[in-house]
């Protein structure tokens, strides 16, 4: 009988914000897996839990997911923790759980913190209808996403380091305009989160003058959906 893989999604900052539910299985799991297993130990040590952690990242996942194969084909339980948020949302996860459907193994994945909910739910734009993008590409099809894109009438949602925040805030401003809404979010459930809210052009400009740390979500309001 094969085993099951559970998604474990973890704290984006604020332990409490881990599931009971989580903690149970985290602890009865046959293998824990994570992206960077020196981030996750200091999170099970947190817990009370001390077991070995696989590592399971972009680089090694291919090899990776044949030795998950086996393990859940022999009956074993696997947790799949990501570093911050949910597993396979801009994290390591999609190529694993494609795996285990095609094995015809149970996949099942926890409720839990992802950065790009509250950064939406924060903003005051639109949530009914939403776009997430994720990571922009950093150089091939970037500009071509941008163009996609300008036309796109649903909230669209970004993610985004520091060191390129203003660069995409000033292309988000040639292909959508300096007057779109917007909300940039950064250390969210974290002691400095903050939140600015405004056009394009006044983003940018807090952000020219203020900190640039943490990793940041950009809402940004679809065109037309608001009165610009």
């Amino acid at each position: 009988m094969s085993g099951k893989l559970y998604l474990i999604p973890t704290p984006i900052g604020n332990l409490e914000d881990i599931t009971l539910r989580a903690i149970r299985l985290l602890k009865e799991a046959d293998v824990l897996l994570a992206e960077d297993t020196r981030t996750s130990s200091l999170l099970l040590k947190h817990l009370g839990i001390d077991k070995k952690i696989l590592a399971h990242h972009q680089h090694n996942e291919h090899q990776s997911a044949k030795e998950i194969i086996r393990f859940l084909s022999e009956g074993k339980t696997v947790a799949l923790m990501s570093d911050a948020g949910t597993p396979a949302i801009s994290d390591p996860g999609f190529f694993l759980v494609r795996e285990a459907i095609r094995n015809d193994i149970a996949v099942e994945c926890l409720p839990g913190a992802t950065a790009f909910v509250p950064a939406l739910v924060n903003s005051g734009l639109p949530s009914d209808r939403f776009t997430f993008e994720g990571f922009l590409p950093v150089k091939k099809g970037r500009q071509t996403r941008l163009k996609q894109l300008e036309h796109e009438e649903r909230t669209m949602i970004f993610y985004e380091s520091p060191h390129r925040l203003l660069k995409t805030l000033t292309e988000f401003i040639q292909y959508f305009g300096d007057n779109r809404p917007a909300s940039v979010s950064r250390e969210l459930t974290k002691l400095f989160e903050e939140t600015v809210r405004g056009s394009l052009a006044d983003i940018k400009s807090h952000f020219e003058n203020n900190t640039l740390k943490g990793e940041f979500v950009i809402c940004v309001a679809g065109k037309g959906s608001v009165k610009e």
